[in-house]
């Protein structure tokens, strides 16, 4: 993963922690609406992917194990991981493109509720994503991928195409800076991927005619699995935050302009309010800004703020970052990852970072975004994440007006129970996260996300599923009140 330069290590914030009649009061955990459902509290786990699922896409018992440990700590909101809308394969990851996923999807709602004994609301995020490669062979990529045409020919008068192939695989790699175009030196040093503005072909160009129909049919899923509401992801590097990208310059009404930008994500919006109807929440996460260049800006994710809170949405979430178009090169084998560059650290910082530190870095856009939406007579709640580990941090962004809910993930997942020990007056038991991105290099590699705090812990635990490797637990230890 990419690190600023300046490598300036960051203390974790003083917890401020409440004693039981301090939290009795706090706006933390006083009760919030979300459309048409009410909180009991303003806390919130945002979707974090496990890699827990079946290749198909399945639920499996350590999914559910995942959902049901982070509900016993009852947060007043938790967020499935994002789950593929379409009914295509992509690996590991949860799907919801078709009616056959719904068994599991009830059994972790379930479990959920009986986890938290009623007390979290249940929410799945819904994901879109194209098709990425990954990163080929040199050999194999002049052989079988390289598409040749009459500019590469150009290049070498009278040699037929098999030998224009073993000429170029030949290559020292900067020489083929003078042989091949953007795309074609990307898909060989990166692997290649499709985009939102590759309209000469008939499936990217018929996007915004399918996906909000797409979207529709799961969520009427996920209202049939027994979700309280959905997610709408729009953020990082998948299809919908590419319709919003200050880089989408799709000349079919599509994008070049704000207004074209969010045109897709309003009509998804709207095709799967008509399909759930008013009594089911629906909300999306999106980025406060894109943190590439060319990429837009806190003013324009103000203005779709505003849109998408004008157009019905019953929350929004906000992020930033983690981004394709700055990630690092991948080794030979493996695809891309979209968080492992510049804009990637502005979506998971780590206590080695920049004089602004990893602690609450969303805020300071999350605020004008906010008081954006007040200002236009808005009360679309807003939930900030990034770096949140203390009460102090969390309350005070409440009381400020910066947020309406606060979340997070990687001080969850280090501890699942921690707003439950703030609550009960226990905060000095809360086991803090470390910040060093652990979870994420997991991630990264496409293995079980586990934590470093708890992963090798009470191993012989009777009953206790380990990962693959045998050498980590796949749930956080328990705790009793």
């Amino acid at each position: 993963m990419w690190t600023p330069p300046e490598r300036i290590k960051h203390e974790k914030p003083e917890g401020g922690w409440p004693d039981a009649r301090t939290a009795a009061s706090a706006r933390l955990f006083s009760p919030v609406q979300v459309g048409p459902i009410r909180l009991e509290q303003r806390t919130w786990v945002p979707a974090m992917v496990p890699w827990r699922a079946t290749e198909e896409g399945f639920v499996t018992p350590d999914v559910v194990d995942w959902y049901a440990r982070f509900a016993s700590g009852r947060p007043g909101a938790l967020v499935v991981e994002a789950t593929g809308v379409r009914d295509n394969p992509s690996g590991p990851l949860l799907r919801i493109g078709h009616d056959r996923f719904l068994e599991g999807l009830k059994e972790l709602v379930q479990a959920v509720r009986e986890a938290s004994q009623g007390h979290t609301r249940l929410f799945i995020q819904l994901i879109d994503f194209l098709s990425i490669r990954r990163r080929p062979e040199p050999a194999k990529f002049f052989a079988r991928f390289l598409e040749l045409t009459e500019r590469h020919r150009s290049h070498f008068p009278g040699l037929t195409d098999e030998a224009i192939r073993e000429h170029l695989a030949a290559l020292p790699d900067p020489e083929l800076d003078r042989y091949l175009d953007e795309r074609e030196l990307e898909s060989l040093r990166f692997g290649w991927r499709e985009r939102i503005g590759d309209l000469d072909k008939p499936h990217i160009l018929e996007l915004p005619r399918v996906l909000p129909d797409i979207f529709a049919q799961a969520a009427r899923r996920a209202r049939e699995a027994g979700f309280d509401g959905i997610e709408l992801h729009y953020a990082h590097a998948y299809t919908m935050a590419s319709f919003l990208s200050g880089r989408n310059d799709r000349p079919d009404g599509y994008g070049q302009t704000r207004q074209g930008r969010i045109r897709l994500p309003l009509e998804v919006y709207r095709a799967v309010r008509q399909a759930v109807g008013s009594d089911f929440v629906v909300g999306c996460r999106y980025l406060a800004h894109e943190g590439i260049e060319g990429g837009y800006a806190l003013e324009d994710a103000a203005f779709y703020g505003q849109e998408m809170a004008r157009a019905g949405m019953d929350f929004l979430s906000l992020s930033r970052g983690g981004k394709f178009e700055d990630a690092r090169q991948p080794p030979v084998g493996w695809s891309v990852y979209p968080y492992t560059g510049p804009s990637g650290y502005e979506c998971m910082p780590t206590v080695f970072s920049d004089r602004k530190g990893p602690f609450g870095r969303n805020v300071e856009s999350a605020l004008p975004i906010r008081q954006a939406l007040r200002d236009q007579g808005l009360d679309t709640p807003v939930v900030v994440t990034g770096g949140i580990c203390s009460f102090a941090q969390a309350e005070g962004l409440l009381s400020d007006g910066s947020a309406d809910i606060v979340g997070a993930a990687r001080q969850s997942l280090a501890d699942p129970d921690w707003f439950r020990k703030m609550q009960l007056g226990r905060g000095q038991e809360v086991r803090r996260c470390r910040y060093t991105n652990y979870c994420e290099g997991l991630d990264q590699k496409h293995k079980q996300v586990t934590c470093q705090l708890w992963d090798r812990l009470g191993l012989d635990e009777p009953g206790l599923r380990l990962a693959q490797d045998g050498k980590r637990r796949l749930t956080a230890p328990r705790w009793t009140p």
